[in-house]
């Protein structure tokens, strides 16, 4: 039986029962049968439900003439990441921006999890970072199908139609490669984070930790920006009208 946090018990003490049918339905075998929930599952449902709370909260107090602190904030990140999307994408991306700024949350606050006692980084554990990556991989080539038609399909076969044969392969490798590279950058760093916060806390509990704090902190933003900023990248080529 696994480790869990105090999360994951209560998740798998209510709920284990129907995750087991859920995954036997998808003729998937859970290794503890008894806790089908993961830390990291328990982690993402607890970052969603945050984000849900805070989205909520913001919607029910918007207002034009006097915005409150969080309205100022949640503006803020919205506006920096349409800006840098108009950049790099180019005009008419402000439909981009409310997936870009979900994902940039989302990771933002997994990040942050590790230095919360009791919790811990989902974005730690590979599988988060991978279904992080196969989201975006998917979302820009939906995109890209959706904006060019099935002339986006162009992309994988080169500038020459001679030269077909072999770009096509090249550019699925280059596109998968995509996936393992989101992947591996978002969970290396954070698994690294992790582990180095905790090792200087467990031998020297006060003092010296705060600053390895700061600095997981700030590989935290630096982690979620870095996901978006390729993202909104892969999505400029995917959305291009010439190839």
């Amino acid at each position: 039986m696994p480790e869990q946090l105090f999360l994951t018990r209560v998740l798998n003490h209510l709920f284990a029962a129907p995750a087991d049918a859920l995954l036997r339905a998808f003729h998937v075998t859970p290794a503890f049968p008894d806790a089908p929930i993961s830390n990291a599952v328990a982690m993402e449902i607890l970052v969603c439900a945050i984000l849900l709370v805070t989205f909520v909260l913001v919607r029910s107090s918007l207002s034009i003439e006097s915005p409150g602190g969080l309205q100022h904030m949640f503006e803020g990140i919205h506006g920096f990441i349409e800006g840098q999307s108009r950049d790099v994408i180019g005009d008419h991306s402000e439909r981009f921006t409310p997936f870009l700024v979900a994902l940039g949350l989302f990771i933002l606050l997994a990040n942050l999890f590790g230095i919360v006692p009791g919790l811990e980084s989902p974005t730690a554990s590979p599988v988060v970072p991978l279904g992080l990556a196969l989201c975006a991989f998917c979302y820009y080539q939906y995109q890209g199908l959706r904006q060019n038609g099935i002339g986006y399909l162009k992309h994988f076969l080169g500038p020459m139609w001679w030269l077909s044969p072999l770009m096509l392969p090249l550019e699925i490798i280059s596109h998968l490669a995509r996936v393992m590279s989101l992947t591996i950058r978002l969970y290396a760093n954070m698994f690294a984070g992790d582990m180095v916060t905790l090792v200087f806390f467990s031998l020297i509990p006060v003092a010296i930790p705060v600053i390895f704090l700061g600095l997981h902190i700030g590989v935290a933003l630096l982690q979620a920006y870095i996901f978006v900023l390729l993202t909104t990248v892969y999505l400029a080529g995917a959305v291009a009208t010439e190839h």
